[in-house]
């Protein structure tokens, strides 16, 4: 059977590849400024309104106690009363305070039970004070919550589909203190790397001092590229300036398998030195025989090296040790696998051999 046919059935395995060279990409999307962030917060409250879905007492006595100690702020004295209420909820409020967030400026907020609550769907909750690690207040939470999950049951049966315990209120909280933070006064400003690596920290520095002036940027160490503002310049100028300046990453040998779905995913850097394999009765060979092109005689143009790449596959009854040339990528050899239908496991299986043997030269990713 031919490559080319082997090729157009093949569907055992996806894969996904880098380009040869890394692509260019905005400064923003490579660095985080330091320093701004946002920050989490998290607050106790009750969910209230549920259609007979909320906690407990018996299970949940925290319910019991917070709607109470509710009340009486409200002015209204249970503390004699016997009330067993099915349609209140705790729950866990989460959010984040973004950054150069503005009192009264509104952030969503997560609203989770931690009760025994079957269900939040048209529950309110109440305000609720969300508290930065620091114990200091940032924020009022309150309004009704939506649910994505629902619940259905009968007396022989029951559906779940989603969490219904958990929901979120768009803008369900506001702001009511702002974190600190002199942004305009700063003289140096440390851009973060996302992914710290030397050569793309180098490369930021030298396009930073490019646009800059020399001695604007420098490297500190892999994971940080320290930025001097020139004098008088506004930092948020600079950095509106800056931020969409092209960059090109360097890109890590690895390659990433999810065994769950067969997906591999190749870095354009990996490669493979010679080695020999088999798997069953597979056999691959792939060579790399590149071709001189010259131009005709007395005529203009230079002499050019074509690549050219030639893969054989064997799928007989018995299989043979293939070598594979040191040149070859692995994107040619997952290629070959493909073709012939080979199941992701085996070629997980591979990948792992190719590891242990010190032919793979690549970080190798399981998940």
């Amino acid at each position: 059977m031919k490559l080319k046919s082997l090729l157009a059935s093949a569907t055992a395995l996806t894969l996904m590849m880098t380009g040869v060279a890394s692509a260019e990409v905005a400064l923003r999307d490579l660095v985080d400024v330091e320093g701004v962030r946002g920050n989490d917060l998290i607050g106790y409250g009750l969910v209230v309104g549920l259609n007979g879905t909320g906690d407990t007492v018996r299970n949940s006595p925290y319910t019991e106690e917070a709607l109470a100690s509710l009340l009486q702020r409200l002015g209204v004295n249970v503390q004699d009363e016997d009330f067993r209420p099915d349609n209140v909820a705790a729950v866990m409020v989460t959010a984040e305070l973004p950054a150069f967030a503005r009192t009264g400026s509104e952030i969503d907020v997560t609203v989770s039970s931690i009760g025994d609550a079957d269900d939040l769907t048209g529950g309110t909750l109440v305000m609720t004070p969300l508290t930065a690690a620091n114990g200091d207040v940032y924020a009022v939470a309150q309004g009704p919550v939506l649910v994505s999950g629902f619940q259905a049951e009968g007396e022989a049966a029951s559906i779940t589909q989603g969490t219904p315990t958990a929901g979120t209120i768009p803008a369900g909280a506001r702001v009511e203190r702002e974190v600190d933070f002199a942004f305009g006064r700063m003289q140096t400003i440390n851009l973060a790397l996302k992914t710290p690596d030397f050569t793309t920290a180098a490369r930021i520095e030298d396009a930073l001092n490019a646009r800059l002036g020399a001695g604007a940027a420098t490297i500190t160490d892999p994971g940080t590229v320290q930025l001097t503002l020139p004098s008088g310049r506004n930092p948020a100028r600079v950095l509106s300036e800056i931020e969409q300046m092209a960059i090109r990453p360097s890109a890590p040998a690895r390659v990433v398998i999810d065994q769950r779905s067969g997906t591999i995913v190749l870095g354009s850097a990996v490669r493979l030195s010679s080695v020999g394999i088999a798997q069953g009765n597979l056999s691959i060979a792939i060579a790399e025989t590149p071709v001189a092109s010259q131009p005709n005689a007395f005529g203009e143009g230079e002499t050019a090296i074509l690549p050219r790449t030639t893969i054989n596959v064997n799928e007989g009854a018995t299989g043979n040790v293939a070598l594979i040339e040191e040149t070859v990528s692995l994107a040619d050899l997952v290629s070959a696998l493909n073709a012939l239908g080979v199941t992701p496991r085996e070629t997980i299986d591979i990948l792992k051999s190719l590891k242990v043997a010190g032919a793979l030269h690549a970080e190798l990713m399981l998940q």
